[in-house]
């Protein structure tokens, strides 16, 4: 697949200025040059963390597109963060994860830190000298917030957690971890038992398991957290005691989604690319397979497809930018984006024959890193539960309307009178 750049589609201009266009060329121009060459090596190497890709990242300082100028960030927005993931994983969807892996938890902060807490954290990501990770799931409970085990206690000054975390993004390469641990007793309602904290990953009693690679997205690292007692202070605490589940779920809503539908997006893209290409060549009767009917309406129903997970997934972010209640629509742009790629992804296996079962060939390695975009933030019965709460009109909280008014739930910068 080819990773020349490419100018942005006519039904994107509404979500689009004059900045984000520069960016989107950025991003394919940095493809081309850093990931594209990678790309290789990273597929053949699954039992390697890639750490240079997120150090040449993190120099262009796109761990913080949407950190404020104040703490050295880019302050680009949602819709700058979409293009930025689209665009990588166009060519590197294990690419695309390692950024947007950081963003989750950088939305936190940004959501629920204190001023004071985002002068430190924030400038270090900004600078590209910390990436972060964000530790929810768990070997028993999975990604059921509800039934979280690790714990944190008092312990004088400090906090002691104490538990075990599982399929955390970027765990091999964070310096820090936004830990999700249950503070209340047993019996507790989950709104009110959890807190969020940052973990500094060379705290004493904190393990990282060995890496081990995934179905897909090779090169990225999603491991194991192993927390014995690790004392933190209570300066490290994110939010106030109990709001951990609000930590998460806005995260997850805000970040988390419209980051995998933007990796759904990318991989979409390069394989329709990858199809099309390789039906353009394949010779067949006195022309090639691209001229053939069936599969002309296999190829226009996965061009369908694209060019509404697109939509979707741009419209959603510029919805959030807008300070507009979307958390539905992000909701949906994620749910459908990975549903309509991964069907794409089955019909460009089944269009190329045994030619898709070849190792070396891109496509298998695009089907592959699909499926993981399913189970993170929320698998697809987790998403059309949402949609039919909307469905029924039932009250829920819009993350989105509360990030248009962020001073409503997090301390204000104290130097604005």
């Amino acid at each position: 697949m080819s990773a020349t750049p490419a100018t942005p589609p006519p039904a994107l201009r509404p979500y689009l200025t004059a900045r984000h266009e520069l960016l989107w060329d950025e991003a394919d121009a940095f493809t081309a040059e850093d990931i594209a060459p990678r790309a290789a090596r990273m597929e053949a190497a699954p039992d390697r963390v890639e750490r240079k890709v997120a150090e040449l990242m993190a120099a262009r300082g796109w761990f913080a597109v949407t950190v404020p100028a104040a703490f050295g960030g880019l302050d680009a927005g949602h819709v700058a963060k979409t293009i930025l993931v689209h665009r990588i994983a166009r060519v590197s969807a294990a690419a695309a994860a390692i950024l947007q892996a950081t963003l989750i938890p950088v939305g936190a902060l940004l959501h629920f830190a204190t001023y004071e807490q985002k002068g430190y954290w924030l400038p270090r990501v900004a600078d590209g000298s910390l990436l972060l990770s964000i530790a929810v799931t768990e070997p028993q409970a999975g990604g059921h917030i509800g039934g979280i085990q690790t714990t944190a206690e008092r312990a004088g000054n400090q906090w002691a957690l104490t538990g075990s975390k599982i399929h955390i993004g970027n765990s091999h390469l964070a310096g820090a971890h936004l830990v999700i641990a249950r503070t209340a007793k047993p019996g507790v309602r989950t709104s009110q038992a959890l807190t969020a904290f940052l973990v500094e990953a060379d705290r004493a009693g904190l393990s990282i398991s060995e890496h081990r690679p995934g179905l897909g997205l090779h090169g990225f690292s999603a491991g194991r957290l192993n927390l014995d007692h690790v004392r933190v202070p209570e300066d490290n605490m994110v939010g106030e005691i109990g709001q951990g589940l609000a930590v998460a779920q806005s995260s997850s809503i805000l970040y988390g989604r419209p980051n995998l539908a933007a990796i759904s997006l990318g991989i979409h893209e390069a394989v329709i690319d990858t199809t099309t290409a390789y039906l353009k060549t394949r010779p067949r009767y006195q022309g090639t397979l691209s001229d053939l009917p069936v599969l002309r309406d296999r190829i226009g129903d996965m061009e369908a497809r694209l060019r509404a997970g697109r939509i979707l997934a741009y419209q959603a972010v510029h919805l959030l930018d807008q300070g507009l209640p979307c958390d539905t629509d992000l909701i949906n742009a994620k749910y459908l984006g990975h549903q309509w790629a991964m069907q794409s992804a089955q019909d460009a296996m089944e269009l190329h024959g045994a030619h898709a079962l070849d190792p070396d060939y891109a496509l298998q390695r695009l089907w592959r890193d699909i499926q993981h975009t399913y189970p993170p933030a929320g698998t697809g019965e987790v998403q059309r539960i949402r949609l039919a709460d909307t469905a029924f009109d039932e009250d829920h909280i819009q993350w989105s309307e509360h990030l248009a008014a962020e001073a409503a739930w997090t301390r204000p910068d104290p130097t604005i009178a």
